[in-house]
């Protein structure tokens, strides 16, 4: 069957990839190994030549790497769509988040707030912005390093209210996720997926990302807080 494919994801699709990996495997019969990192690291990383396959990131990252020669634009697929979520430390009381006002109310009363590196996190530093609280909040932000789950900041009592996206918060112990954004600050962004130019396998990498697109992927995608790009 040849060499094992290769590939290298953000964390957001983690969880999800890893299922869709194992579904493809028994039915292909090929080995594929991909390893999820932050969306930053992950995209220097193909920048830099590192042979994988494909990658997996959110689509404007992709379309970047299209842009710079490093993935074929004629390989890219769209495989999830993903929201942001609010989280808490499990039993602490929720805060309401029902409205844009609410939201930021609850924020403002937040003893610390929680983001991560990626497309989330620089939603909500735009929103910060907007409403005119970046610099009162600024003390109280956390950043996760790329490739720390916010949730489990929130876990262990380093932040109080936690944002990111839900696919990176549903799994996680010692949180409660209170729920998404609401519509009128929501942010989703989708996961694309593209064969690397470094790949010596394109078709089998094609074959691979045909799978993640499909029908039968959709439902591993649900159970993992995205939905069907």
């Amino acid at each position: 069957m040849g060499e094992h494919i290769t590939g290298i994801s953000s964390m957001a699709t983690r969880q999800v990839l890893a299922e869709l990996v194992a579904n493809y495997e028994r039915l292909s019969g090929r080995t594929v190994v991909i390893e999820s990192v932050g969306g930053v690291a992950a995209q220097r990383r193909v920048a830099d030549g590192e042979p994988f396959d494909i990658v997996v990131l959110a689509a404007d990252a992709i379309d970047r790497l299209a842009g710079d020669g490093l993935v074929d634009p004629q390989s890219c697929a769209g495989l999830a769509r993903s929201g942001v979520a609010i989280a808490v430390a499990t039993g602490a009381s929720p805060p309401d988040i029902a409205t844009e006002a609410a939201v930021r109310d609850a924020i403002l009363a937040a003893r610390t707030i929680g983001y991560s590196t990626g497309p989330s996190g620089v939603h909500l530093g735009r929103l910060f912005e907007r409403w005119g609280i970046a610099e009162t909040i600024a003390p109280r932000i956390v950043q996760a390093p790329p490739g720390v789950p916010v949730g489990s900041l929130v876990a262990s009592g380093q932040v109080e209210l936690g944002f990111q996206q839900l696919s990176e918060m549903m799994h996680l112990p010692g949180i409660d996720v209170i729920g998404a954004l609401p519509p009128e600050i929501q942010v989703v962004t989708v996961f694309s997926a593209a064969v690397c130019t470094a790949s010596r396998q394109k078709e089998a990498a094609q074959e691979l990302i045909a799978f993640l697109a499909s029908t039968q992927a959709s439902s591993a995608k649900l159970r993992h807080g995205m939905e069907p790009a």
